[in-house]
Formats: C-alpha cells, sequence, structure tokens
C-alpha cells in the first residue's frame, strides 16, 4: 500500500494527529501523545517494587563503588526486571472488580482474600513501571557524601558519627531534587526541553508493554528471555575471572615475559601502566568506566581519540622527558607523591585542627603527580571551557532562542531549521495500518510552512495540555523541603569538624544556584552536561584556603547538588511524559532518596567494620576506595596546598592553566573550519566533540588505558558494526544485553565475595592463573627513574 495514500485511512485521525502532538521528531517516535487516566499508579505493587529495587541498587552500587576493579548497576536493570516481577504479581494476585461479586460473597471473605485484593488491585501498567524506574534512578547511583565520608574516616581519620553521616548525606541528595522542581517551569515543562536521555526509557515502556515478539534477523527469542539466558552465561563465566584465574581479568600478557622491565610495563601494562593491548575477558574491566553498549560509536570515537593522542603519545613522551620530575612516579597511579617517591603523607602538613600547616609544608615536600594524573587535571580544565565554547559554537543560537521563549512564554520555542524536515526511524514494526497512519501523520507535520510551525510550537504541546488534568505539586512544598534541608546543612557544618562556616555553605548553593538553570537548559537540548567539580574546587580552595575537608564539603554541596538536581530534572521530564500525577512523582522520589540515602550509610559503615583492610593498598579483593582516593588527593591539592601554590606563576604545574585557554580556543577553531567549507561541510567535524573527549579521560585515574581501549572496541563491535549490518538486532537485544551482563557481574561478584573470599576459602587458592600477573613491575608500578638512598627529586627547598 502506498503510505501517501489517504484512502483507507482518510476518516481514522484521532488525538495522536501530528497537529496534536510535540514538534520535535525524536519526541514524536518515543513519546505516546495520549493517556489513559483508568491505569492504576499508587498501588501496593508499585511501592512494593520500588522499595525492593531502591534497596537492592543502591546498597550493590555503593558496596562496590568502594572496590576496583567496580560495577555500577543501571537503572536498565530495574526496567527491564521489574516488568516480569509486575506480571508476576499480576499472577499471584488475581484481583477481581467489586461489582463481580454480590454483598453476601464480600461478607464471606476472609481476611486474606480481602487483603489479597487489595495487594491487587488494578493490572501492571506503563505508568507503574515508570514509577519503579524513577524511584530507581533516584537512588542507584551513590551519593557523593558516601565519598566524603570515606575520606574523612580513613584518610583524614576523622569520626564524627552516623548521625553527622546521615545528615551530611539526606541534605546534598534532597537539595538537589528541590533545584529541580523550583525550576521545573524552565526545565520540564516547555516542549523544547526535550531531556533526550529520557527518551530511551519511554520507548522501552511503550515496547515491553506492548510488543509483540516478532522475529528479528532470524532471532525469535523475547528480551525477557534473551537477558535469563545472558544473565546466566555471565554469572557462570564470572567465576574464571573473579576467582579462579583473575589473570584473565587483568590480562597483561605482554609484560608476562619481561616482568622486571619498567618499559614494557608502563607501556602494556593494565595496572599501573597504558594498557596498549586491549585485551582482558572481564566485564568488570571492560564497563569500569559505564556500558560501552549504552554509548553511541560517535561519543566513543572521540574518547578513543583523545586516549590516543593524550594518554598514548603525549603521556609516554613527557614521562621519559621527565616532564614535571614524572619519571621518578608511577606512569599511572590514583597517589600523590613526595620527594623521595613515598606516598604523600598529607597529615604531616595538617594542625591538629586539620588546617593547613605552611612551616611543616615547607620542612616535608612539594606534593608531586604522576604523569596521566597531571594530564588528566588539564584535560578538566580544559573539558570546562571547551564546554562552554562549543556549545555557544554548535547550540549557541538554539539555547538563545530558548532563553528568550522560556523568559516571555515559557512554551514558546522554535526548533533548529530544518529539524521539522526530518522523518524519525519508526521504532514500531514498518508494516501494517497504525504504521501506515503514523508515517503520514509524520508526513503531514513535515509539510507545515514554517509560519505554521512556529504558531504550533507558540502553544503547548499534547504533553503539558494533559498533564494539566493532574493537580500540580505546590511550589511550596518544594520551598518548604529546600529550607529545612538548609537548615539541616548549615546544623552540620557549624556542629561537625568540616572547618566551612555558614557563609560557605550558602555560597556553594549560590554557586549551583547561578548556574543550575543555563547547565540544565544545555543538558535538556544537547544532552552534554557541564561540571562545577573545578569550579567548586577552585572558588573554595581561594575564598577557604588550607581547610581540606571544608574544600570536600563545599564541593559537594556546589557540584553534587547540581548534578542530582539535573538526575531528578530529568526523571520529573520523564514522569511528564508518561503522564504520572505530579504530587505523587514528589513523594515517590522523596521516599525513594531517604532510602536510598539511610540504606548506602548502613552498608558504608558495615564495610567499614567488616572488610579487612579497607580503602588500603592491601585492602581485601581489591576494596581500596579508588574513587574516594582520587578525591582525596583532589582535597590534598585544592584543600591543603591551595591551587596557589600548585598554579601559581612560579609553581611547577603552572603551565597546566594554559589548558583553559586551549579548551576555548579549540572548538572555535573546528567550528569555524566547518562552517566556512561551504558546500564541502564535513560531517566528521560536525562529530568531534571537545567536551567529550577531554571531559571522559578525567576518569584516568584510577581508570587505566585498559578499562578505555577495551571498552571503546566492545562499542565499535556492537555500536557500529553490528549496528549496521544487523540493525533489527541491535535495536531489539543490545539495550538487554548490557542489562544482563551488568546483572551477572554484580551478582557475581556478590557470591564470590560473601560465599568464598569473605569466609576465606580462597585464601589457599593460589597456582598460575592467580599469580603471573603479579609478578613484575605492572603489579608494583615500578618508575622509569629510581631514586638512590636518601635522594630526592623535585626543586630546591629554598626555590619554593
Amino acid at each position: 500500500m502506498d503510505i501517501d495514500s489517504d484512502e483507507e485511512f482518510e476518516d481514522e485521525e484521532d488525538d495522536n494527529d501530528p497537529i496534536d502532538n510535540s514538534p520535535y521528531p525524536e519526541v514524536r517516535a518515543s513519546v505516546l501523545a495520549t493517556d489513559d487516566e483508568t491505569l492504576s499508579i499508587n498501588t501496593p505493587r508499585m511501592w512494593t517494587l520500588s522499595i525492593i529495587f531502591t534497596l537492592v541498587g543502591s546498597s550493590t552500587n555503593l558496596f562496590f563503588s568502594l572496590r576496583y576493579p567496580s560495577i555500577s548497576i543501571t537503572p536498565v536493570i530495574a526496567l527491564l526486571l521489574a516488568h516480569p516481577l509486575g506480571k508476576i504479581w499480576d499472577q499471584v494476585f488475581q484481583s477481581v472488580e467489586d461489582e463481580d461479586l454480590d454483598d453476601l460473597t464480600m461478607k464471606q471473605q476472609g481476611k486474606w482474600q480481602r487483603l489479597r485484593r487489595w495487594l491487587g488491585q488494578g493490572r501492571w501498567n506503563r505508568k507503574e513501571h515508570a514509577c519503579v524506574y524513577i524511584s530507581s534512578n533516584v537512588s542507584f547511583g551513590f551519593a557523593f557524601a558516601t565519598d566524603v565520608i570515606v575520606e574523612q574516616t580513613h584518610f583524614y581519620h576523622q569520626n564524627p558519627g552516623i548521625l553527622y553521616q546521615i545528615l551530611l548525606t539526606l541534605s546534598t541528595q534532597i537539595l538537589g531534587y528541590t533545584f529541580a522542581g523550583l525550576t521545573r517551569q524552565w526545565l520540564v515543562r516547555p516542549s523544547s526541553m526535550i531531556w533526550p536521555g529520557t527518551l530511551m526509557s519511554t520507548a522501552m515502556f511503550t515496547t515491553l508493554h506492548g510488543e509483540e515478539n516478532k522475529p528479528t534477523d532470524g532471532w525469535k527469542i523475547s528480551r525477557w528471555k534473551f537477558f535469563v539466558y545472558v544473565f546466566a552465561a555471565g554469572f557462570s563465566w564470572y567465576f574464571l575471572p573473579g576467582l579462579l584465574m583473575p589473570a584473565l581479568s587483568y590480562f597483561n600478557v605482554v609484560t608476562w615475559f619481561a616482568p622486571e622491565n619498567p618499559v614494557v610495563a608502563n607501556l602494556f601494562g593494565v595496572k599501573s601502566g597504558l594498557g596498549l593491548l586491549p585485551l582482558t575477558f572481564d566485564w568488570a574491566q571492560i564497563s569500569y568506566i559505564g556500558s560501552p553498549l549504552m554509548t553511541p560509536f560517535w561519543a566513543a570515537a572521540n574518547v578513543v581519540g583523545g586516549l590516543i593522542i593524550v594518554m598514548w603519545i603525549i603521556a609516554p613522551i613527557m614521562y621519559y622527558m621527565n616532564t614535571f620530575y614524572s619519571a621518578y612516579l608511577p606512569i599511572l597511579s590514583s597517589n600523590v607523591f613526595d620527594n623521595e617517591a613515598h606516598m604523600y603523607d598529607v597529615s604531616r602538613i595538617l594542625t591538629k585542627g586539620f588546617r593547613f600547616d605552611e612551616e611543616a609544608y615547607k620542612n616535608y615536600s612539594k606534593v608531586f603527580m604522576p604523569i596521566t594524573y597531571v594530564l588528566s587535571y588539564g584535560l578538566q580544565f580544559a573539558a570546562l571551557t571547551a564546554l562552554v565554547t562549543h556549545t555557544a559554537c554548535w547550540h549557541g543560537n538554539d539555547i538563545w532562542q530558548q532563553w528568550k521563549k522560556v523568559i516571555t512564554k515559557p512554551n514558546q520555542t522554535k526548533p533548529e531549521a530544518g529539524t521539522h524536515d526530518y522523518v524519525p526511524i519508526d521504532p514500531q514494526p514498518s508494516t501494517g495500518p497504525s504504521t501506515i497512519r503514523r508515517k503520514r501523520r509524520h508526513r503531514r507535520l513535515s509539510i507545515l510552512s514554517d509560519r505554521e510551525l512556529e504558531d504550533l510550537i507558540q502553544r503547548d504541546d499534547v504533553h503539558a495540555r494533559l498533564m494539566r488534568k493532574y493537580p500540580e505539586c505546590p511550589t511550596s512544598w518544594y520551598l518548604a523541603t529546600f529550607l529545612v534541608m538548609i537548615i539541616v546543612g548549615i546544623f552540620v557544618v557549624e556542629y561537625y569538624p568540616v572547618y566551612l562556616p555558614w557563609h560557605g555553605l550558602l555560597l556553594a548553593l549560590a554557586v549551583c544556584g547561578v548556574f543550575f538553570v543555563p547547565i540544565g537548559i544545555v543538558m535538556a537540548i544537547t544532552n552534554t552536561q557541564s561540571s562545577l567539580f573545578l569550579v567548586c574546587q577552585l572558588i573554595c580552595g581561594y575564598v577557604f584556603p588550607g581547610r581540606p575537608v571544608a574544600n570536600m564539603v563545599f564541593v559537594m554541596y556546589g557540584y553534587i547538588t547540581s548534578t542530582q538536581g539535573l538526575k531528578f530534572s530529568s526523571d520529573l521530564k520523564l514522569g511528564h511524559y508518561m503522564k504520572i500525577p505530579p504530587r505523587l512523582l514528589f513523594t515517590i522520589q522523596m521516599v525513594a532518596t531517604i532510602i536510598g540515602c539511610l540504606t548506602q550509610i548502613g552498608v558504608l559503615n558495615w564495610a567499614f567494620a567488616n572488610i579487612p583492610g579497607i580503602c588500603t593498598e592491601n585492602a581485601l579483593n581489591g576494596f581500596s576506595c579508588p574513587i574516594a582516593r582520587v578525591h582525596f588527593n583532589g582535597s590534598i591539592l585544592w584543600g591543603v596546598v591551595g591551587p596557589s601554590r600548585f598554579f601559581g606563576r612560579s609553581e611547577l604545574y603552572h603551565p597546566l592553566v594554559y589548558a583553559f585557554l586551549i579548551g576555548a580556543i579549540a572548538p572555535v577553531i573546528i567550528w569555524t573550519i566547518w562552517k566556512y567549507r561551504g558546500s564541502k561541510r564535513s560531517s566528521i567535524l560536525k562529530s568531534v566533540s571537545l567536551p567529550v573527549l577531554f571531559g571522559s579521560l578525567s576518569w584516568i585515574p584510577p581508570a587505566t588505558g585498559l578499562n578505555f581501549s577495551a571498552w571503546a572496541l566492545v562499542c565499535y563491535v556492537f555500536n557500529w558494526i553490528l549496528r549496521k549490518r544487523k540493525p533489527g538486532w541491535w535495536a531489539k537485544y543490545t539495550m538487554t544485553l548490557s542489562a544482563g551482563l551488568d546483572a551477572s557481574l554484580a551478582m557475581g561478584m556478590v557470591v564470590v565475595f560473601f560465599a568464598v573470599i569473605y569466609p576465606g576459602f580462597a585464601d589457599n587458592l593460589k597456582w598460575w592463573g592467580t599469580e603471573v600477573f603479579k609478578n613484575g613491575c605492572d603489579w608494583n608500578a615500578c618508575t622509569f627513574r629510581r631514586l638512590g638512598k636518601g635522594e630526592r627529586f623535585g626543586p630546591e627547598r629554598g626555590s619554593w
């Protein structure tokens, strides 16, 4: 049938007509333009599944954040697992409508029957599913406050107590939520605020709750069965690299032939080297920086470009030239060092009140960083300014239009010229009446004139109009929560040994408030998030010098509040698309946040008390707290020593400040070349994203070259080769494959640790496969240059 023919369907226009839909094609392709008000949402089933996934996800992610290599359980797992659990619930508690029973039968029912009817109310549906997923999204990420607690207790040797931990964690998480709620009129309601990251989830809800399991590229298996098979295979496999033969995980095979050669270890090592051979058989190593299956290949290509240029070319050259005295240190390490190549002992330059002791600092040593650490900081500097100029060049006009529209009338906005000519790939089967109608609707929208399209955009889109049926969450709820959490925060910083005055807390929140809406608009349009991490470190380092704990807490209230708030804003948009009543959504997010925080504090303190050597280099099963150690090193740089002693005009690392300039100029050069090539414009240049290139490599350290190279290789195979050759299989199974591998890895880690390693059953498990990768310079972090007894490196003390 010709899809341009209106003969068969000319009278079948309905509420999903494109004139009554989102003006943005990517939204039309993923979000239903209708709302079923009869669907049950606030049910025991939804709350039970939400709490279960909140407890499991938040505890698991916090537990493994203390380990290297780690694994992060993504909310996609909750999205997939909640669906069969909801259907099983329906089978166990089959609901019977009240009108089907007479009064006598109702009275004759026992307590169990009445409880069963209450538990089985309604049917599992996409709105309940979305609520469970949002709960998981809120709570799965480990709270940054737990990192601060790790640093205080194990690196700064403070013991502020459980109440402090709870209040600190709750205040930072909930303050982010209030920022999202107070700015929802700019970041959530306007149709122009697309939030592309939510569209994959909405498409999955539509697919799972209306899926016909049709053959795809010869595969007939359903997504759920595919997930089960992947989970079983991944769980079984993990016992090899995770327990019986760790050499498969740390597969530094090249170093086996020359274990004591520092150059071989530097280049091909996987623990303290650059990992030039991207080979490992452990999903924990591959997915350490995130699942490669969930990353577009164009983004991975940017990361690989940066890895090759910066870490595989520039880093070795600078290292072997002894730039910044780096040849006396490991080429890659999460630690910072003194002038005797020992780990820096920060306690030697602190007073009893945890303030900087300048005299002790002069008598001890400057802080020295491995070359990859130095470059990582330079990349972060460049990423900060690159994000500004990249966004200004490629999205500046759009953002300016959005600002004008939002300020004058929140829903007035105009898409990028030519956007309405794009007809998206239909995620549904490509034949059938519904598809033909949908294609015809998209075609009708695409032929609107610019004037007609602008008039369409200037009014509320269908999603905003449908949400008017539900009572809005009062702004007073968010304001009251905001004020309570500020009071809690002031109590924390004033009563406990944080050494950040109350006005320092307000300054951190002011930094977050100034940047929150601009960063949110950029993220909602471009799916690119700017980080306030370095901004907060710099501000606190200059305003409150010599206060490391204060620096960490300032960063937490400024940067983490912003990051959490943007995550909450994204979830509010998801609830907007799925037509979740705003007041119920407020309650769901708040409950999940509180439960997740309390759970993580409990798991953290259990780990402190029960894992031998935790947060040390000799920790059991790799629980060395790598992320917290990196942040601790940052607190030394910015909080103890201070920015001026690192990057001042006469200081060793002063050249790094030029990275700000490089980051600002480079995107302009690329954009200018692209813009003025006329008809010869290259799509490759348009795919170059310097914020992604610079920003992603900030994971090094604690990540290594192996983590990046193996990650990129898997991304290339699946998201480039397979996507081109088997697009149907890729669209149906890739997300499920990622979720299955992540879930199996997490379960494998839990079982291996608690059932085998923690009880001591693996203490005598030693053979070639458990020891070969530990023999030599890679594991021991050998340096290219070595000091003799009593020797030191670096500038003379009199010069600093």
